[in-house]
């Protein structure tokens, strides 16, 4: 008889679905809207977020195997596949949401919605569900893995080719080299000598990943609050910003489940780059954005990346029970 599911993976998906870091984020969030930091703490706040951010990149380049990632492109008709749906499928539909009018969906949250279809894939999350889902877990490490490293090329490339000045991009080319290229080559360059006191660490760099997220988040609100760029945002925008992430995720489960069918991948294989190919990272996301964008432009593209990181989590936890289940 088929084993039930076991309880790890059960509380791996309970976990994954309340997502204690967006719980935090909101807590943040609110704390940004109610004691905005202005004057002497704002300039403080605002090196010690460029401080953090450079460090994050550093640890992504320090505990990533290079020699892991050259392998899994040998798989190329899945990670192909992975990085087709993260680059080009994806980015198609959010170039599709700015057909939206005004009215129906603020510009800026337009924008945010195009942003979030550049990002990379997640990792953690991608890599569970997976697991969960009964799918091929080495393809999705090695996908996603592959995703985040080329996302921190990609993504400024695709943000300043698809959304440029009139998008909000205010990163400029040092911004983007000094804080996002240079420290993750300078972690590859180190990974062979502490890599492996990194990953065997993996507390102290998961402290370091969520202090960076929440100390960008609390900044690109208060100055949001303080420049006034959400008086504009109410619980009636709210509500269809959740419709048009829950569209968008929507579609995009459909495309690479029937995708990978279409491409003639197993079973295992379809499952990795479902839950691979329909997920954007919210760890990379928001830190890219303090780079990429002005602050005001920054605060509104943090709220699609919020919502939408939530909904695939929701969603993708429900999917891959289902997905456990028809194997079973």
């Amino acid at each position: 008889m088929p084993a039930d599911p076991s309880p790890g993976r059960v509380r791996a998906a309970v976990t994954a679905w309340l997502d204690p870091l967006v719980v935090m984020i909101v807590a943040v969030l609110v704390l940004g809207l109610v004691l905005p930091a202005t004057g002497t703490a704002a300039d403080v706040l605002e090196v010690a977020r460029t401080v953090a951010i450079v460090v994050l990149f550093f640890g992504y380049g320090a505990r990533m195997r290079t020699r892991e990632v050259w392998d899994g492109l040998r798989s190329w008709r899945l990670q192909g596949s992975m990085l087709a749906a993260t680059f080009v499928v994806f980015p198609v539909l959010g170039l599709t949401v700015q057909l939206l009018p005004e009215s129906v969906l603020p510009a800026d949250l337009q924008t945010g919605m195009l942003y979030l279809s550049l990002l990379p894939s997640t990792v953690q999350s991608s890599v569970v569900f997976t697991s969960i889902a009964r799918g091929n877990v080495a393809g999705a490490i090695t996908g996603a893995t592959i995703s985040n490293v080329a996302g921190v090329v990609l993504t400024p490339l695709l943000v300043a080719l698809l959304m440029g000045a009139g998008g909000g991009a205010g990163g400029s080319l040092r911004g983007i080299l000094v804080q996002l290229l240079l420290p993750f080559a300078l972690g590859q360059a180190v990974q062979p000598w502490v890599g492996d006191w990194v990953r065997r660490h993996a507390s102290v760099t998961r402290v370091s990943d969520r202090v960076t997220i929440l100390l960008v988040a609390y900044t690109a609100v208060s100055e949001a609050q303080t420049s006034g760029a959400w008086d504009h945002i109410s619980a009636g925008v709210l509500v269809v910003l959740v419709v048009v992430c829950a569209a968008v995720l929507a579609a995009m489960l459909t495309l690479t489940w029937r995708g990978g069918a279409l491409l003639a991948l197993s079973r295992p294989d379809r499952i990795a780059l479902l839950m691979c190919g329909s997920k954007k990272s919210l760890a990379t996301g928001l830190p890219m954005a303090a780079v990429l964008f002005t602050p005001a432009v920054a605060a509104s593209v943090a709220l699609p990346v919020i919502v939408f990181h939530q909904l695939q989590l929701a969603t993708c936890a429900v999917v891959a029970r289902r997905l456990a289940a028809d194997v079973e």
